[in-house]
């Protein structure tokens, strides 16, 4: 199995959702190695906090899904959550590699490819969480190359308090009447469901200096009509 290639991508670039998701387990190293060894701009993920203060990458609120063990991430140890194996694409639970990554082994995976870390908050976070993360990805040189995204605009709101630089996408849904002006209140990008999206409404943010990532598109026909309506960046779990 491999991605399905878009023949033109014109200024659009490709954020390979949750790692190379199609192929391998969402979420892994093993996803993230993938989409790093593909010509992806940027590899995404979702960070939670651990019960004892530990940043983790996956994307629900328990580990029902990825590992039939049912813990509540934020309110498990990193020991206990490390230890799960998680199960692959095909329902299997036979790769011990497969497990949960660590924020720090997230970044230094984007780091050695060269791809730029494209990182959700997941839920609410305090404002200690947010500069922890920041201090942590910077410790390992890369915040320069790391985009923040999260549909809790106070977590931007923090981001931009504590670090006016750093880049940031608010994720949404819907595009309603108010969204240019949250997003141009803070400096910030919009990250939506690309069904919301249309000529006109991309058109409105360019004019007025934000930047449009859309999600999650594996239609290669619906993918060619956004980037020709001029969306910055698509994020997938199979195109590249």
């Amino acid at each position: 199995m491999d991605t399905k290639k878009l023949t033109e991508k014109g200024n659009t670039l490709i954020v390979a959702h949750r790692g190379l998701s199609g192929i391998e387990r969402e979420n892994t190293a093993s996803a993230f190695v993938a989409a790093g060894n593909r010509s992806y701009f940027g590899i995404e993920c979702d960070v939670h906090r651990t019960v004892d203060g530990r940043y983790v990458i996956i994307h629900d609120d328990n580990t029902a899904r990825v590992a039939v063990d049912r813990l509540v991430v934020e309110e498990s140890t990193f020991d206990t959550l490390r230890s799960l194996v998680l199960l692959d694409t095909d329902g299997a639970r036979s790769r011990k590699d497969l497990c949960i990554p660590t924020l720090e082994e997230y970044i230094l995976i984007c780091k050695k490819y060269g791809k730029v870390a494209v990182l959700e908050l997941k839920n609410h976070f305090e404002k200690d969480d947010v500069e922890d993360i920041c201090e942590i990805i910077d410790s390992l040189g890369y915040l320069e190359s790391t985009i923040f995204i999260s549909f809790d605009y106070e977590n931007l709101v923090f981001l931009r308090e504590l670090r006016e630089d750093a880049k940031a996408q608010f994720l949404v849904s819907k595009f309603e009447d108010g969204l240019l002006e949250k997003l141009m209140r803070y400096g910030l990008d919009l990250d939506i469901y690309y069904k919301a999206l249309s000529p006109e409404n991309i058109a409105l943010c360019h004019q007025n200096g934000v930047r449009v990532n859309c999600w999650t598109v594996d239609d290669p026909e619906k993918a060619a009509l956004l980037i020709s309506w001029g969306v910055d960046f698509i994020t997938s779990n199979i195109l590249e």
